[in-house]
């Protein structure tokens, strides 16, 4: 118990070192919009897997960090000139069919689907923490604190028996993992690989109208 409600403090608050990121530095650059359409999808449908299995830790954690993450997106949506409601809907559409499936085939068989959303998230930081020129926008903070949140579920999912939980939580920590390393030798120094091609150095930030602007 001690253990999940650990895990719940570190998964709730996880967010917000992201968040006052980019209202510091008006800057989304080095952040992955399908990494945290995602991160959406994971909230939504931990959410749901935590009401089925009785698990209170796990509704309040996805419920507040899903409350974090939609404003995360709001800020990446208006930075990348998108309409909301197209990039909201695919993680809608996706949450609903997994947790189907939970409802279907059960916790072993939706811990297996559920890691999908949760790589897809993960790997899709870890693109550009490898190809962005710049990684002015990402939170060396969140990085570390999403890599405790992992150890902190695999710890939790184990001693529960929850199989499903043990499933994804093993895995999204191997990407988590990679992405503290990465972007600590970013920051010491180490170069872009392929980076994209419309990438510049100087970090994209948003002025207080929602709009790009150039960083001075």
């Amino acid at each position: 118990m001690i253990v999940g409600w650990t895990a719940t403090v570190v998964g709730a608050t996880l967010g917000l070192p992201q968040l006052f990121r980019i209202l510091k530095t008006r800057s989304v650059a080095g952040m992955s919009l399908i990494a945290w359409q995602s991160m959406l999808v994971v909230g939504l449908i931990w959410f749901a897997h935590g009401f089925s299995i009785g698990q209170a830790p796990q509704i309040v954690t996805t419920t507040i960090g899903t409350l974090i993450t939609l404003p995360i997106l709001v800020l990446m949506v208006r930075h990348l000139d998108r309409r909301l409601l197209p990039v909201l809907l695919p993680c809608l559409v996706a949450a609903a069919a997994l947790i189907a499936v939970d409802r279907l085939f059960g916790s072993t068989v939706f811990g297996i689907v559920a890691i999908v959303p949760a790589v897809v998230s993960n790997a899709g930081q870890s693109v550009e923490l490898v190809r962005a020129l710049s990684l002015h926008g990402v939170s060396l903070v969140y990085t570390v604190a999403a890599s405790v949140n992992q150890l902190l579920w695999l710890v939790w999912a184990i001693l529960i028996g929850d199989p499903g939980s043990t499933i994804s939580a093993a895995s999204g920590l191997v990407i988590v993992g990679f992405n503290l390393v990465w972007l600590l030798l970013r920051r010491a120094g180490l170069r872009a690989f392929f980076p994209h091609g419309t990438d510049v150095e100087e970090p994209a930030v948003i002025d207080v109208a929602g709009m790009p602007v150039r960083a001075d």
